[in-house]
């Protein structure tokens, strides 16, 4: 019996390859398919199902495309309609791969569909339960995504029942495999785990105390953040189906010479810097927006760019077929090309370039006493400035800087200091202010871990400051 979990850093995300006695099976694919047949052909198995635990919002699943590839049915659970080819499910039907039994136990309340699936070993005895985002460690799946009329409320309901009929009453030794781990938007607080174990979960879960239905609603649905943009429109394509990756990169990866590139800017097209943040802020091509791969590059490409704005990529030399998968992944297939030669052609060319300052914490702390128009501008989410941030600062998370009304707040004749918790995000803000025109400004290295402790910066919290 093998039982890997494939897990993704950068969305957050786990699929899983079950195989046993020479039939495989895949949960929750990724929309790059290459690696399960890959694994599978290495192991001299054929794939035999793909199991979808959801209509996923975070990411564009690869169960289309690996059933094409592979011949293998795509399994839904009950209460599914999609507009492709698929097996609904029945709650309780049993699929064999091998010697194992993959039994499937619907739990609505994530989404109406919402499925998981409780692998039996060769000996019949539970040994795992996949519960995508019904069940995570330490969390469960927010409950106000896309299904139908029902509101937030009435599906907490639902997952109440899910969760006490279904998932608790499982032995305490089935291990936990959830679709998702510590930074994704589909729950509230995920733990820092991958995978656990029921018993554990029972123990330290705050959704699976005991608890009153009424209690149960309150606590998962009070501090919902907004969903990310994009949830919606990969839902929708994981309903109704996408083009393949292969037909994704012949229009996407295109070289494009710096003449061509300046042609397509003047068409509205969008540059997209992929690079290190480091080398972003040294120079870039005006009106660039930063988002690195060297982070959580696809999830804020969903959260701050529009489906239909096309674009064109800035990436060090061999990283475009990456940017392009990895932006696929969340459902861009706007890509009309890449920079040839990257940033270098571009500034070799003696085209404008412009840059970002970064200074050092203490650099705040002595301008901050001799500048009257100095306004620190912190990109963290809400919660995060709430816990502590700079006495005075302007809290202005991330995700809302593409909100014209929002940045408007932002008074374009201060000197603007931006930061977030380590430095990414504040680099990728920095680049949008860029852009709307924002020119007096500066990047704080190491963010806001590096500014506690520093002397002349004092840290607040949001009760504090409004004693």
């Amino acid at each position: 019996m093998i039982v890997e979990q494939l897990y993704t850093t950068c969305l957050s995300e786990a699929a899983y390859f079950i195989a046993d006695n020479g039939e495989a099976a895949v949960i929750d694919p990724l929309r790059d398919v290459d690696e399960y047949i890959r694994k599978a052909e290495k192991l001299g198995i054929k794939i035999k199902y793909i199991f979808e635990t959801h209509f996923h919002a975070d990411f564009v699943s690869g169960h289309l495309e690996l059933s094409e590839k592979t011949g293998a049915p795509i399994v839904y659970g009950p209460q599914t309609d999609a507009k492709f080819k698929f097996h609904k499910a029945e709650d309780g039907e049993e699929f064999a791969i091998g010697n194992l039994k993959l039994k499937v136990v619907h739990t609505p309340g994530h989404t109406l569909e919402s499925t998981c699936y409780l692998l039996h070993d060769e000996a019949g005895k539970p040994h795992s339960i996949f519960t995508g985002d019904t069940l995570f460690v330490g969390d469960v799946g927010r409950p106000d995504l896309f299904s139908g009329n029902l509101s937030k409320e009435d599906l907490a309901g639902l997952m109440y029942d899910s969760l006490n009929d279904k998932i608790k009453v499982l032995p305490d030794n089935v291990i936990v495999y959830p679709a998702h781990g510590a930074g994704s938007s589909c729950g509230k607080n995920l733990g820092s785990e991958t995978y656990s174990t029921i018993g554990e979960q029972k123990e330290s879960n705050y959704a699976l105390q005991d608890m009153t239905k009424e209690e149960f609603i309150k606590v998962v649905t009070e501090g919902l953040s907004t969903p990310p943009a994009h949830f919606p429109v990969n839902a929708k394509i994981n309903k109704e189906g996408y083009s393949s990756m292969d037909d994704v990169l012949k229009t996407s990866l295109k070289a494009l010479s710096v003449e061509e590139v300046k042609d397509k800017v003047a068409d509205n097209v969008w540059l997209l810097d992929t690079r290190a943040r480091n080398e972003f802020t040294l120079g870039f091509i005006p009106g660039s927006i930063f988002i690195g791969l060297e982070g959580r590059f696809a999830e804020w490409a969903g959260t701050l760019i529009p489906f239909d704005q096309p674009l064109i990529l800035v990436t060090d030399e061999g990283k475009e077929e990456e940017a392009i998968v990895r932006l696929a992944r969340v459902g861009f297939e706007n890509v009309q090309g890449y920079l040839d030669g990257g940033y270098n052609a571009w500034a070799n060319a003696g085209e404008d370039i412009d840059m970002i300052i970064d200074i050092e914490p203490d650099e705040l702390a002595m301008d901050i006493p001799h500048d009257n128009k100095l306004e620190i501008i912190d990109v963290r989410k809400e919660s995060e400035f709430e816990a502590g941030h700079i006495k005075g600062a302007r809290n202005s998370p991330l995700n809302d800087l593409m909100d014209p009304l929002h940045i408007a707040l932002i008074d374009d004749e201060h000197n603007l200091y931006v930061h977030c918790k380590g430095g990414y995000r504040s680099v990728i803000a920095s680049s949008i202010l860029k852009k709307h025109g924002y020119n007096s400004l500066r990047n704080i290295l190491g963010g806001f871990d590096a500014m506690q402790g520093q002397k002349g910066l004092e840290i607040v919290t949001v009760q504090s400051e409004n004693a």
